[in-house]
């Protein structure tokens, strides 16, 4: 297993729209560990491929609570089929390090995904897992949670994040 590295907001890569899953094989199992590796490694609950630069629909969540065993679960070529209700939440991101932003989100989800042995799947969920599989999907999508914001905070959030990243080099 291998530590991938992370894009950082405001990169236009995490812009980019991924493509479906097409071959469930050994190379897509890797993937799968290293990005939950990763993700573990940076203290997150969710990664998608695009966070890490890999154009495929496919991201890993985590939400065990700290002590409880890992309930890791890859979703592939995820789509959201129906959205219920309205909830506001705050939200944080591996690709936005120190920024939590309170953010709107469906309350109640239902969905369709596959796994990494391309069984196809539905789930219907609240609370944050709702959230987490809205905001993994975003990315997938070319979307980071920040955009949902006001254009003033979204420009704080860009020159605060290219200040972070300019330091560390």
């Amino acid at each position: 297993m291998a530590l991938l590295e992370i894009l950082h907001y405001p990169d236009q890569r995490l812009h980019l729209k991924a493509k479906p899953v097409t071959n469930f094989d050994d190379e897509l199992k890797k993937l799968i560990q290293d990005m939950a590796e990763t993700m573990y490694a940076n203290n997150g609950i969710g990664l998608a491929a695009t966070q890490v630069n890999v154009q495929k629909r496919l991201f890993v969540i985590d939400l065990a609570k700290e002590g409880e065993p890992s309930q890791l679960e890859a979703l592939i070529n995820p789509v959201i089929i129906e959205k219920l209700g309205e909830t506001s939440c705050e939200e944080g991101c591996l690709s936005v390090p120190g920024v939590f932003e309170t953010v709107k989100r469906a309350e109640k989800i239902v969905a369709t995904y596959q796994d990494a042995n391309g069984v196809e799947h539905k789930i219907e969920c609240d609370g944050l897992k709702a959230i987490c599989i809205q905001h993994e999907l975003d990315h997938l999508d070319g979307k980071v949670f920040v955009e949902y914001l006001s254009s003033l905070k979204q420009n704080f959030i860009k020159k605060k994040m290219k200040k972070l990243f300019k330091d560390e080099k």
